[in-house]
């Protein structure tokens, strides 16, 4: 990833919810040859305007160095948008986030399906109730969660995914490290175990009124479909259903009805105007997408209850064989470079890692060191030349 500190001076210069990191990522195959060709060449892009070409003059590549700095001391990974790791579906958007920094670890969202939930931060008990149930019941059955951690309906949705040992992802509006929300610093925290917070904007980034909005565009763009529970007239939650028919005209659309109560207004009108489909379960959901196949690749209920699908829900074909997807011999003979100026840990990563890829959680099982300490070291691997990342989270000797 030695373009990353390229993309995080980008993104300082071009700011956020912007369509320029896709424009860039779409012209230039190494994006080293436009901060390398200097003003010459950003004005030859045809991009920017000359007050932006201006703010690139006067931007300093230090700028993209200290961040780094920050997220290694933080243990947060950084994808930008030209790494195999960078999510297709959120590639896909017009105005994809030029990297995304990450706690935990992102799951494959890409081929498992993802259920994003929204609705109201001053939700009501059912609101509450019901969004936690569908949280757990999805994550149960192996759909990843995906909602923003506020209080209420996202909150309670993370709650559930985790209450059933599942997988969620938890959208930030704000730097992962940044004070928001105290009331929900344990369920960050916990998230980073099951799953991942994720966030376009660097460390110490405060909060602003309008980043929730753009926030809302990734939560859509992870999300095969979208729950909505529990939304007023003019709520957030409706913001984030703009994005996602935006983004794809053709994104599923849930919601579960309520009273006659203005709290549900918003989540009502979308079924009584056709833009939501009903659901009372979370089976209308899983039931909704005819690409899904099924497997028992994991066994991811320990005690099946009856009504849980004791399965995995997978996008696209069934392959021939769905077994031994992750297949990685990390006794297999490599070539190490020697000389290298590495700390414990990091000489423990770098010789668990082959000629072959490695996916993050062998590598853990080799070193004994947890995932979020191990996606560090091998950010900090590949900027030294000695590793490169490949597709599905893995890596390999360089």
């Amino acid at each position: 990833m030695r373009n990353l500190r390229y993309w995080l001076w980008i993104s300082q210069v071009v700011g956020y919810c912007s369509t320029l990191p896709k424009q860039l990522y779409t012209l230039y195959d190494n994006i080293e040859e436009f901060y390398n060709g200097g003003e010459k060449e950003w004005r030859f892009s045809g991009l920017f305007s000359n007050q932006e070409i201006e703010k690139f003059s006067k931007t300093d590549i230090s700028v993209a160095d200290e961040i780094i700095k920050k997220c290694n001391r933080y243990c947060y990974q950084m994808i930008p948008i030209d790494s195999y790791e960078y999510p297709e579906c959120l590639k896909n958007i017009d105005d994809p986030p030029a990297v995304l920094y990450v706690s935990g670890m992102l799951p494959d969202i890409d081929n498992r399906l993802s259920i994003g939930i929204v609705g109201t931060r001053r939700a009501s008990n059912y609101g509450i109730k019901s969004s936690y149930t569908f949280g757990y019941n999805l994550a149960k059955s192996g759909v990843t969660v995906v909602s923003g951690g506020a209080l209420g309906v996202d909150g309670s949705s993370h709650k559930g995914a985790l209450a059933a040992d599942g997988v969620t992802i938890c959208v930030l509006g704000c730097g992962i490290n940044f004070d928001y929300l105290r009331e929900n610093a344990k369920l960050r925290s916990d998230i980073t175990f099951k799953g991942a917070v994720v966030s376009e904007y660097p460390p110490d980034t405060e909060s602003k009124p309008y980043h929730f909005p753009q926030r809302n565009r990734i939560i859509s763009a992870l999300s095969d479909g979208l729950l909505v529970i529990e939304a007023a007239k003019k709520s957030g939650s409706l913001i984030t259903v703009e994005h996602a028919l935006e983004q794809d005209i053709n994104k599923k659309i849930f919601a579960l009805a309520g009273p006659a109560d203005p709290h549900f207004y918003g989540t009502n009108q979308l079924i009584k105007n056709n833009v939501a489909s009903l659901v009372t379960d979370y089976t209308d959901i899983i039931n909704a997408f005819d690409n899904i196949y099924v497997t028992d690749e994991l066994d991811i209920i320990s005690q099946p209850k009856d009504d849980i699908i004791n399965v995995i829900p997978i996008k696209g074909k069934a392959p021939d064989n769905i077994n031994g997807l992750r297949t990685n011999d990390l006794s297999q003979a490599a070539v190490h470079k020697t000389g290298v100026n590495l700390s414990d840990d990091e000489e423990k990563v770098y010789y668990s890692i082959t000629n072959e890829p490695v996916m993050l959680e062998d590598i853990s099982d080799a070193t004994e060191l947890p995932v979020y300490r191990i996606m560090s070291i091998v950010t900090t691997l590949e900027l030294k030349g000695l590793i490169e990342c490949v597709q599905g989270r893995s890596y390999k000797l360089k």
